[in-house]
């Protein structure tokens, strides 16, 4: 049973990712920041179903924390070959000139800085150069990369736009030490870090006419981890219902 760090996997497209691992086979592990009680549900949910995970609380911006979850996964299940960063945050919503520097920094720092550390212990854990088994990452960025998310989300679309270029760089540069590097670039999804009004303005510019389902993006993210995409490097999937 191989093991999957999920960062920010205690509800929508993270949660729905570790439940999604489990039925294929992977030994789960539920990061969370704040909600204990939601990341315990999602292991809940996993072993009723005869999968295996556990929840780890660490704060993907603390190098310390991150470096204990992983630690922690490697004594319960052994060698990490798996790795979705999916923990991220909007940051608030505020047009350029009535943005708060302090809302900017968590959102780069979360969304950027945080994406940076995970995948690089990551890399220390699966780099055939440093006695691991190889493995392989999908950052989770988002279709606001593209069309740069004016009107009250720059500086969210900014740090996907950010996190694209890492997943290209780091892709090229872990490849020769076995690690596969991909993104998953989601559109308009019905998770609780959007409010449904602004959902419902969003999908009038979505081709296939809806938002997507969570799961709908799981699946494309499972897909990119699978060996079924053994020889996808690089690439950046759009799971946006048409939206570029």
């Amino acid at each position: 049973m191989e093991p999957i760090v999920i960062t920010g996997a205690s509800r929508g497209i993270g949660a729905q990712s570790a439940i999604l691992a489990a039925k294929q086979g992977y030994a789960v592990c539920v990061n969370y920041l704040r909600s204990a009680a939601a990341a315990n549900r999602v292991v809940e949910v996993i072993r009723t179903e005869g999968g295996e995970a556990f929840a780890f609380q660490a704060d993907c911006r603390d190098e310390e924390a991150v470096r204990a979850m992983f630690d922690a996964v490697v004594a319960r299940y052994g060698a990490v070959t798996a790795l979705v960063n999916n923990a991220g945050i909007l940051g608030g919503r505020a047009r350029l000139a009535d943005l708060d520097i302090g809302a900017l920094r968590s959102v780069v720092d979360t969304n950027l800085v945080g994406t940076i550390i995970c995948a690089r212990e990551a890399v220390r854990r699966m780099s055939r150069l440093r006695g691991g088994k190889g493995g392989a990452i999908v950052n989770v960025s988002s279709v606001a990369a593209r069309h740069g998310g004016p009107g009250g989300g720059i500086h969210y679309a900014a740090t996907k736009g950010a996190v694209d270029v890492f997943t290209t760089g780091l892709a090229k540069e872990v490849m020769p030490e076995g690690i596969r590097v991909n993104a998953v670039s989601p559109g308009v999804t019905l998770t609780d870090m959007t409010p449904p009004a602004q959902v419902q303005q969003a999908v009038a510019s979505v081709p296939i006419g809806r938002a997507a389902d969570p799961i709908e993006i799981a699946q494309a993210i499972l897909w990119l981890i699978s060996p079924a995409a053994s020889y996808v490097v690089g690439a950046n999937l759009l799971v946006a219902g048409g939206r570029v």
